[in-house]
Order: structure tokens, then C-alpha cells, then sequence
């Protein structure tokens, strides 16, 4: 049995952004990580010609600025030495291989009771704490939706986390299913490759510029949300014109209300959008159902592919061992997501990106500080 103050499980950039809130304020902790290194999902899952979608000034951890002459948007190598370098200068040291089974309050001892498997030594290690801070991410588990004959596919079957070059897809008939920046991106990469490229809209999309969303983050602190949104709106149509023609369409709520409101974020045009002008990447409705190597769409039409990539995202675990909370995200509604009962938080939880997640690590570092302060008064 170990006895921490603080345990914080996952050592993603929210676990990471934690820990170095609560070195700044002396506030001793553990940080349990099932994977073998910090940010598993940067170094493990992510494709080789990603960068960070928002400016450098929108995604910087806690207490640690990026270099002066790092670009304006940050490569993916960039992005994982930053932090592993934030991960030294703050000295953190999460236990890897270890992976949470359960998590229980007991009102008696009012403390958590923490059961975890150290996975190298197939041993149990029991922990209890006076806070638990849940920083295993939005993007732990793989989600794939469900396709009638999906299992009866003779070709290749991925997920987006497995995906990390069209280099071997030349001359391939690809499917991409999944309109958000990681579908829209690797449609780009496989048809920049030689790949013939479909890519599956489902649902109505905000198209924009990196530079578009740049100035709205920066308008926003100044303006009113929803003239933000006209102004983008207005520049969007004058650069990608009417887009409906070739199968999307944007919604009626404004790009920046919509991540206000729902958390769902603008797709950021990488040049898939003149690709898709120009007939180089095929823009298809809902699936209906496969057999075979034959995909059959909603409008009738049946197409045959060699490969389906899903860019359909990923879903929590969270609510695999913590109790009384089903879809695996906050219960409160943001900005108040991040806390919960009895010394519980929720970091990085509320689909805010890397913003968001310096928000909760300061806000639950600081909160933590005032329980342990009013405790020992």
C-alpha cells in the first residue's frame, strides 16, 4: 500500500501540465502511466507529417514557453521534445507499465482507493489518496464505428492512430472515413502520394485557414463570439468559396461558438480542399454497408477499395474503472468540468486541446493547494 497526496493517472500532456503545477506549489505526487513513455499518443499514434493545428501561443504547457525560434506551428518531433523537456526541467517521474484496474472513495477514511497492475511484473499495487486527478485523455481508446459486413472486408482495415504515411498507398483505391483534421489530412498525405483518394463527409464542417483561426483565437478576447464568427465566416467563403457543390457544408452555429458550445473545432485546410476542387480526392456520403472489398454508400453508389483508414477518433476509459460515470467525460459542463466530489478532477477532459489543458492544471493545482491549506487550519 502506498499513501500519496496527489495521484494522477495517465502521463499525457494534461498528467505532465499537473505535475508541474503541483512541483511549483511543493504539492507531492505519483502519476501512473499504462504505456511505456510520457504521451504515448504523440510518439506512438500520431502520422509523420503532423503539426499542431493552432499557433504555438495556444499550445504551450504550464510554466514553459517554447524556444524563440520554434515555427508559429509546431512539428510533431518539435512538439515530443518539448516535452521531453518539460518532463526534465520539472523533474517528473511517472511510474510506467502501470495501468489503473479500480478507483473507489471511502466516506469512512475520506481518501481514494486506487488498485493498479504493475503490467512488467504482473503484480497489484494498491494506493490510496487524499485527490484524484483523471488526465488519461480523450484520445485513450481507439473508436470505429459500426458497419453492416464491415468483418467481411478482404482489404486493409486501420485506424488513424496506426496511420503514418501514404508512401506504400501509390496507385492503392483508399477510403477515408472521417472529416475532421486527422481525415481531411491524411486524405491530402495518401493523395499527395499517389493513393486514388475518397473521403467519407458525414456531417457539416467548418472549413478554415490555420491563419483564420489564429486571428479568431486572438479576436476572441477582444470581440463578441458571434462577430468573430461572421468575420471568419465571411473570409472563409471569399477563400474556399461555396463548398456545398462538392459535398460539405458548413453548420449554421459559427466555428468558434461550435467549440465553445460542443467542443467540436473547425477543420483546418491543409490543401485537401483543392484537391477536392479538382476531382483528385472524391468526396463520399454515409456508408451503408461492405461485402467484400465493396463499400455500398447511402445514395446507392458502390465503389471498390484496397484499404479503409477510420479517422473516426478516439473515446475515454476513464469509465472502465471510475465509477458513476458512463460516456467517460466530465459530468459538469464546462468551465466547471474539472471538478468533481471528494478531491476528485478531471483534466484535459473537455475537448479544449492543449489551451484548455494548462487552464485545468493551474485551476486544479491551485484548487488542491486551498483543500490542503483549509485542512490543516
Amino acid at each position: 500500500m502506498e499513501n500519496v497526496v496527489v495521484l494522477i493517472v495517465g502521463a499525457g500532456p494534461a498528467g505532465l501540465s499537473i505535475g508541474a503545477c503541483l512541483s511549483q506549489l511543493s504539492i507531492p505526487y505519483v502519476i501512473l502511466e499504462r504505456k511505456s513513455c510520457s504521451a504515448s499518443l504523440w510518439r506512438n499514434r500520431a502520422y509523420d507529417r503532423l503539426k499542431l493545428h493552432l499557433a504555438k501561443e495556444f499550445c504551450e504547457l504550464p510554466h514553459m514557453s517554447y524556444p524563440v525560434d520554434a515555427p508559429t506551428y509546431i512539428p510533431k518531433a518539435l512538439f515530443v521534445k518539448y516535452l521531453d523537456d518539460y518532463v526534465e526541467r520539472f523533474n517528473i517521474r511517472p511510474k510506467y507499465y502501470t495501468s489503473v484496474e479500480s478507483s473507489t472513495y471511502d466516506n469512512d477514511k475520506k481518501c481514494w482507493s486506487i488498485v493498479a497492475k504493475d503490467m512488467a511484473k504482473c503484480t497489484t499495487i494498491k494506493f490510496t489518496a487524499k485527490f484524484l486527478v483523471v488526465a488519461s485523455g480523450e484520445n485513450s481508446a481507439e473508436n470505429i464505428p459500426t458497419i453492416p459486413g464491415l468483418e467481411s472486408f478482404s482489404g486493409e482495415i486501420i485506424h488513424s492512430s496506426s496511420y503514418k504515411s501514404g508512401k506504400s498507398y501509390s496507385g492503392k483505391n483508399v477510403l477515408v472515413v472521417g472529416s475532421g483534421n486527422s481525415g481531411m489530412e491524411i486524405a491530402y498525405d495518401l493523395a499527395t502520394h499517389g493513393a486514388n483518394t475518397s473521403i467519407v463527409v458525414r456531417s457539416e464542417i467548418h472549413v478554415m485557414t490555420k491563419e483564420l483561426i489564429r486571428l479568431g483565437m486572438t479576436l476572441a478576447h477582444r470581440l463578441p463570439l458571434n462577430l468573430v464568427d461572421n468575420i471568419l465566416v465571411m473570409a472563409a467563403n471569399f477563400i474556399f468559396g461555396d463548398l456545398s457543390r462538392h459535398g460539405i457544408t458548413r453548420p449554421k452555429m459559427g466555428p468558434m461558438a461550435l467549440k465553445s458550445k460542443t467542443g467540436r473545432s473547425a477543420v483546418i485546410d491543409v490543401g485537401t480542399v483543392g484537391l477536392i476542387k479538382k476531382g483528385i480526392i472524391e468526396v463520399q456520403g454515409c456508408t451503408n454497408k461492405i461485402f467484400g472489398n465493396i463499400v455500398e454508400f447511402k445514395c446507392g453508389k458502390k465503389i471498390s477499395f484496397d484499404m479503409i483508414v477510420f479517422a473516426t477518433g478516439y473515446k475515454s476509459t476513464k469509465n472502465i474503472w471510475l465509477k458513476n460515470n458512463e460516456n467517460g467525460l466530465p459530468i459538469k459542463e464546462y468551465p466547471n468540468h474539472w471538478k468533481g466530489e471528494n478531491g476528485l478532477y478531471c483534466a484535459g477532459l473537455a475537448m479544449r486541446g492543449l489551451a484548455g489543458i494548462a487552464v485545468d492544471a493551474k485551476n486544479i493545482a491551485n484548487d488542491i493547494k486551498s483543500m490542503i491549506g483549509s485542512m490543516s487550519s
